[in-house]
């Protein structure tokens, strides 16, 4: 059954219209999540470009409008700087020369003949054996999984010690538009293209996602406990959103 629009709110000049689980304003579509957990009212813009609102169960319809029409500069403005980022991680070709990131740097891609393996990071350089091209980018997210694996449970064993969390289960794969993700029974996951990005910016997704298991929304309580082990997880937090999507393209 399609959603059907409840009646529209006129806030700041603008007709705001709510759905069962949606509010459209300004051309723009939010979608609403509300939970117990939740004090305040947060909107996010989700590295898909989905526009989520989240809220406590007692926040008004005219609140949630009302909010958003505060919001809508900052929006706007987040979904400018996310449509340019994507256009910046061209897909790959997988030719020589062409780079490829793994802990934050860049190595160069050589396509060779006499390779017993698929694939091979050696002297500075990624080797890809020419008949495996044909199935490329399968070889290269089988290698960083891999990698992803072996570094993510080393960091995760690191950083639970410190920070008083029982961790049972790493698993690394593909979590879509999320870097990690922590689920109940003491299993934490993340995504694969994790690995690309710089170690402290790797890291701050691990910390991140640990202090979900003392606090599990974004609250002041839970950016505190990110700051006890974290000090500038600020800069890294932002360096994330800001350069995050170059890692796209492969």
């Amino acid at each position: 059954m399609p959603n059907l629009p409840l009646s529209p709110i006129r806030t700041g000049g603008r007709s705001v219209r709510f759905f069962d689980q949606n509010l459209n304003v300004d051309g723009l579509s939010f979608n609403i999540r509300r939970s117990d957990r939740r004090k305040t009212l947060q909107i996010t813009v989700e590295r898909s470009g989905e526009l989520v609102i989240l809220a406590p169960p007692q926040a008004t319809d005219s609140d949630l409008a009302d909010f958003v029409q505060e919001k809508l500069v900052w929006v706007h403005t987040k979904i400018e700087e996310k449509a340019r980022l994507q256009q910046r991680a061209p897909v790959k070709e997988f030719v020589d020369g062409e780079g490829f990131l793994y802990l934050g740097k860049s190595y160069r891609l050589r396509l060779v003949d006499s390779q017993l393996i698929d694939l091979a990071l050696k002297n500075g350089r990624f080797c890809l054996r020419s008949a495996s091209k044909h199935r490329a980018r399968e070889v290269f997210v089988s290698w960083y999984i891999r990698k992803a694996q072996a570094w993510f449970e080393k960091q995760t064993l690191q950083c639970s010690n410190r920070m008083d969390v029982n961790i049972e289960e790493v698993k690394v794969q593909d979590l879509g538009y999320r870097w990690g993700s922590l689920g109940s029974g003491g299993r934490v996951s993340f995504h694969w293209k994790a690995i690309l990005l710089p170690p402290r910016i790797a890291q701050y997704i691990v910390i991140h996602e640990l202090a979900h298991a003392h606090h599990p929304n974004h609250s002041t309580k839970f950016w505190t406990k990110v700051e006890q082990h974290l000090p500038d997880w600020r800069a890294r937090k932002e360096w994330l959103a800001e350069n995050g999507m170059q890692v796209e393209g492969l």
